[in-house]
């Protein structure tokens, strides 16, 4: 049976890298592997859409992502005939749309809200959970997040799938060795993410004062930083400055998938300190790209990460300069770490990410369609 799927048009623009990759990616696998799906991308017609996908132009008298899940998502939805809804990033149909799919990668806008000390934070909050109980089903990441949804919004555990997510290219090893940092003999630590309360990039910066303060090679170790500020670069230049560190951390506010993919392959190692991942997928791309992983081991990321890189407690900065001391002070360790990053990575598919999510769509669509699937629970929630 051929089934037409809506999905919504704005995520494949959407200013989060993570949700244009998950959109991107999935429907593309999705594609290959069932050609019984069609997806319907309704939205405004940016033209970034991928091959094959079918167009189906909308508008919203409201400009916010509420007023679009409020008017012009729902009544284009009913137009386009589908036979199920697929919001790939938190927010949904408010009205009319069944079956009803949503993907929540995480839940830390309502697990940890002094991270968004936003004036519309508390209706933003509303809007998410209200998405998240009308749906069907619900699509996660991992199983730390399945978890953490069930505790916030009281979803019956039956309607939560956890389904991983994938790799691929362009996040590949380096054909050939590349040099060890930006320019030649400057070795680097790398970071990849928006700059957030979140991501703790404060503990590298304290790791990166005790290296810079060794007496070995290690004392001209730096740090990048790649991804889009989300308010806290004033803070990271000015701890790094109480360190006497400033020089030594460098940012890369807008950079390609290609610069990242190189950055990558440079790195003398990659950190991701991160209090708080629903998935974490630039560690996974990072070890697909062989570089060696010191990731935190909170939240959902010792799941991606697995033994394939070292978990430390991301806030022991102690422990944080001691592993990366060891990773850059040590080829063989870094070898060893890079080996068994590229071999965890090449667990993460985004065709079974395809093939577990078109499945999760029939699901939806047969259980749904007969009321079969259990509804929210009525649980407090936070």
């Amino acid at each position: 049976m051929r089934l037409r799927v809506g999905i919504d048009g704005h995520a494949f623009s959407s200013p989060a890298g993570g949700v244009r990759r998950y959109v991107n990616e999935l429907t593309r696998a999705c594609l290959q592997i069932a050609p019984d799906l069609e997806f319907v991308a309704i939205g405004p017609g940016t033209g970034s859409l991928p091959p094959a996908l079918t167009d189906f132009p909308a508008q919203s008298w409201l400009p916010t992502n509420l007023g679009w899940c409020l008017d012009g998502l729902p009544r284009a939805s009913r137009r386009a005939t589908l036979d199920l809804f697929h919001a790939p990033a938190y927010t949904a149909p408010l009205w009319g749309v069944h079956p009803l799919v949503v993907t929540i990668h995480d839940v830390s806008y309502e697990r940890h809200p002094e991270w968004y000390p936003y004036r519309s934070d508390r209706v933003r909050r509303w809007f998410y959970r209200r998405s998240a109980r009308s749906a069907e089903l619900v699509i996660t990441d991992s199983e730390f997040s399945r978890k953490e949804i069930e505790a916030a919004y009281g979803i019956d555990p039956e309607r939560i799938r956890v389904i991983p997510l994938g790799v691929g290219a362009p996040f590949t090893p380096a054909e050939e060795p590349a040099h060890p940092g930006p320019s030649p003999g400057e070795r680097f630590i790398l970071h990849v993410g928006d700059l957030h309360p979140r991501r703790n990039v404060a503990v590298l910066v304290d790791a990166l004062g005790l290296l810079r303060a060794r007496a070995d090679d290690l004392r001209h170790t730096v740090l990048v930083l790649a991804g889009a500020d989300r308010g806290s670069s004033a803070g990271i230049t000015a701890h790094a400055a109480a360190l006497g560190v400033a020089d030594a951390v460098r940012f890369v506010n807008d950079s390609s998938d290609d610069q990242v993919v190189e950055l990558m392959r440079q790195a003398a190692a990659f950190a991701y300190p991160s209090l708080y991942e629903g998935f974490g997928l630039p560690a996974l791309e990072a070890m697909a790209c062989g570089a060696p992983v010191v990731a935190s081991s909170a939240a959902s990321i010792p799941e991606v990460v697995g033994n394939a890189g070292l978990l430390i407690d991301p806030r022991d900065v102690r422990g944080w300069h001691e592993a990366l001391a060891a990773v850059l002070g040590s080829p063989a360790r870094a070898a060893q770490l890079r080996a068994a990053g590229l071999a965890r990575a090449a667990g993460f598919t985004w065709r079974s990410t395809a093939m577990q999510t078109s499945d999760a769509y029939r699901s939806a669509f047969r259980e749904g369609g007969r009321g079969g699937l259990p509804r929210a629970r009525h649980m407090p929630t936070s």
